[in-house]
């Protein structure tokens, strides 16, 4: 087991930034770590890390105590915080040689290893440059490479694309999926296809608990509703389409555009033809929306800003 945690609890003055949360992380996984804003996923993460003592309880990476053995894990560790923290005024060669040393590798190991992330990373014709001259997108693959310099078991990765534009979101997510090849990868994101483009499992955490903990796959199924989105000509009484077998409500989204939200088990859409073909209605457009891992969120945190 790579990652495992115990029951851990922060607690900060009088609040509960984490309460009694456990999970373990194999080898090989890739794991989305989600919640709202000060849910407690980047408190996790530093604790995971070694940077903030818990309140109480444990996370062990490959069965050493991060908190006991701090040093030793941080050797099996690679981390990117959400605000990258590099030094704009090193050469992205000599920033890398520099954080290799301070996991006290050597000079004749740091020679072949350095073109190798920088290969990996896509660092290669940024690689004589300041990092001050890069582009987010670079400085966010040097976060990742110094992350990678010690080839660590465990990869934890705080909001990685924040910030990106979406070609640079894209490279990084493919970056991610190339190095976890071999290791245990979690990470935390807002943005819900970057889960599903990645990950196989999610944790979501909400007011410092987790409520789910399962297969991306798994979590859609959870849908309770599915949803029918439906475009006529002009206006329909929204009572017509609320009367149709199967509808449990009706959200008007602009003019002729409508959602219909269906009972479980029911396919609204032959429904709809009959009634447009009853009323000589001029149907231009009917979709079934897929599940969504967003609305899965939402129902997921929903407390959080009731």
């Amino acid at each position: 087991m790579s990652l495992y945690v115990s029951h851990l609890t922060k607690i900060y003055r009088q609040q509960k930034a984490v309460n009694d949360i456990s999970f373990s992380i194999e080898k090989g996984e890739i794991v989305g770590f989600l919640g709202p804003n000060g849910a407690g996923k980047s408190t996790t993460m530093k604790i995971a890390t070694g940077y903030l003592p818990p309140t109480s309880g444990t996370v062990e990476i490959n069965g050493l105590d991060v908190t006991t053995h701090s040093l030793k894990v941080r050797k099996m560790m690679g981390y990117l915080p959400e605000h990258n923290p590099l030094y704009l005024d090193m050469f992205v060669h000599e920033y890398l040689h520099f954080v290799g040393k301070v996991f006290d590798i050597s000079s004749s190991t740091l020679k072949s290893r350095i073109p190798e992330i920088i290969g990996l990373c896509g660092l290669g014709r940024e690689q004589n440059k300041r990092i001050e001259e890069l582009s987010k997108g670079y400085r966010q693959r040097v976060g990742l490479a110094q992350a990678l310099i010690h080839n660590p078991d465990v990869l934890i990765l705080d909001e990685p694309t924040t910030g990106l534009d979406p070609n640079q979101i894209l490279e990084i997510r493919k970056l991610i999926k190339e190095i976890s090849r071999d290791k245990t990868v979690i990470f935390s994101t807002h943005i819900m296809q970057e889960v599903q483009a990645i990950c196989d499992r999610v944790i979501v955490i909400n007011q410092g608990e987790i409520v789910a903990d399962d297969k991306v796959a798994n979590l859609l199924k959870r849908q309770s509703h599915v949803y029918v989105v439906v475009e006529f000509e002009g206006e329909v009484n929204e009572s017509e389409l609320l009367a149709l077998d199967g509808v449990e409500s009706v959200t008007s989204m602009q003019k002729g555009l409508y959602r219909l939200a269906a009972r479980e088990g029911s396919d609204l859409r032959p429904e709809v033809f009959r009634l447009a073909a009853d009323r000589n209605l001029s149907l231009i457009g009917l979709r079934q929306e897929e599940n969504s891992l967003e609305e899965i969120f939402r129902s997921l945190t929903a407390k959080d800003t009731a």
